[in-house]
């Protein structure tokens, strides 16, 4: 009798570790599975936040727009994009130019950063353009190329103030025109390059204006 009630006493704490057991795998695989949910949300959130983050700077850069100033052709999106290249080489170019004249000081740096700054945005709007089957142009625009013609007249200290003038004049042109395009297309892609582009075509023409105002 006694070795019955031992060995049913030995059953039975058996049967609750085994109980025990179960209990403590299901609660890890509760845990486990809250704490990739939990990872899945903070990764969401911070993508989420990162999207906002991105929409208030292209706000705050579009906020420096003049919506009664002038804007370069913008009715559809192969337009804009076309629009946009050619801002792109009129600023690469014009610098250029500068730079082979003997620009000095800041308005040197100004040109080597247009340079480098717009080269990355013809980048960025040509792996869009390409996808939508849109030809960019390589060129100036014709008011530029006329505009280029004056300036290869001038030298030294008088083509470094019409220049950044010029800068002055292109970016604010610009920054109207990303933030009137910004507000009437659907393409989120273009959205997305507008938001991108926009808080360093502001930040040009702030630059812009600040070194024109030393000249």
């Amino acid at each position: 009798m006694k070795r019955f009630l031992f060995n049913a006493a030995c059953l039975s704490l058996l049967a609750l570790g085994a109980c025990n057991s179960n209990t403590d795998s299901a609660s890890t695989t509760d845990a486990a599975t809250t704490a990739d949910a939990a990872g899945g949300a903070m990764a969401g959130d911070s993508a989420s936040g990162a999207g906002a983050m991105a929409a208030d700077t292209a706000a705050a850069a579009g906020a420096m727009a003049d919506p009664n100033g002038p804007t370069a052709p913008h009715k559809d999106d192969p337009e804009f994009m076309k629009s946009a290249a050619h801002s792109d080489q009129n600023e690469i170019q014009l610098s250029k130019l500068v730079l082979e004249k003997g620009a000095t000081g800041m308005a040197k740096t100004h040109a080597e950063m247009m340079i480098k700054d717009h080269t990355k945005s013809t980048a960025d709007l040509k792996a869009i353009a390409d996808k939508k089957k849109v030809t960019l142009p390589t060129d100036m625009d014709a008011e530029h190329k006329g505009i280029a013609a004056d300036m290869r007249k001038l030298s030294g200290k008088e083509l470094e103030k019409k220049f950044m003038d010029q800068m002055v004049t292109d970016h604010q042109k610009t920054i109207n025109t990303m933030a009137a395009h910004r507000a009437m297309t659907q393409d989120t892609e273009l959205q997305g390059f507008i938001d991108k582009t926009s808080p360093v075509v502001a930040n040009h023409l702030k630059m812009s204006k600040d070194h024109a105002g030393m000249m």
